[in-house]
């Protein structure tokens, strides 16, 4: 559990999910201009609640539902009645998930910053490959190629490092990261102190 107890804690965190989040609100509402206003919209609720001491079990679930709900009063304040197409839901609200997904950062640290850096703008900050090709300097084939390496040296990463318990419907059930991960070990332990 968290608490987001103070303006500088909020910023640190608003400018790991600002782009992610923008990209999710575009999705909903499919105009840039409003996007961009209304992830502006859910900063100002997200600095509103610092300091309320509610504890914050998810800090990107957390996130992703206050831009869903703005995105929704978007649509009611502007007498906009429509079906949306797919789930907008934030996937993640497993707790096991969330937990483990706290791990996947420190793994991709462990990958050669050619294949870490393409896959976190990604993966984790919601930029399309082209973006992240414009950003890195690079072709789009290549950036295609990187994220696509980078994503199998993640998953050989997360087999060497961590066991994975799953139902027969392929759903985390359960998570251990192994003995012989010094890194996750490391990055656990700094987390509970």
């Amino acid at each position: 559990m968290t608490e987001l107890n103070a303006y500088k804690e909020i910023s640190e965190v608003w400018v790991l999910y600002k782009d992610a989040l923008r990209n999710y609100i575009f999705k909903i509402v499919k105009d840039h201009d409003m996007a961009n206003e209304l992830s502006h919209e859910v900063l100002m609720k997200v600095y509103s609640s610092c300091c309320s001491g509610r504890p914050i079990l998810n800090i990107r679930s957390w996130l992703f539902q206050i831009a869903y709900n703005t995105c929704m009063d978007h649509f009611k304040r502007s007498g906009k009645t429509t079906e949306l197409q797919g789930d907008f839901a934030e996937p993640e609200s497993s707790e096991i998930f969330s937990n483990a997904s706290e791990f996947v950062l420190p793994l991709l640290k462990l990958l050669p910053k050619k294949y870490s850096e393409p896959l976190e703008l990604a993966d984790i900050k919601g930029l399309s490959q082209q973006e992240v090709a414009d950003k890195l300097n690079l072709s789009l084939t290549a950036t295609k190629s990187r994220v696509q390496r980078a994503r199998k040296l993640l998953k050989d990463q997360i087999t060497e490092c961590v066991n994975l318990e799953v139902d027969p419907s392929g759903q985390l059930t359960a998570f251990k990261v192994k003995g012989s991960c010094e890194a996750l070990k490391c990055y656990a332990r700094e987390k509970h102190k």
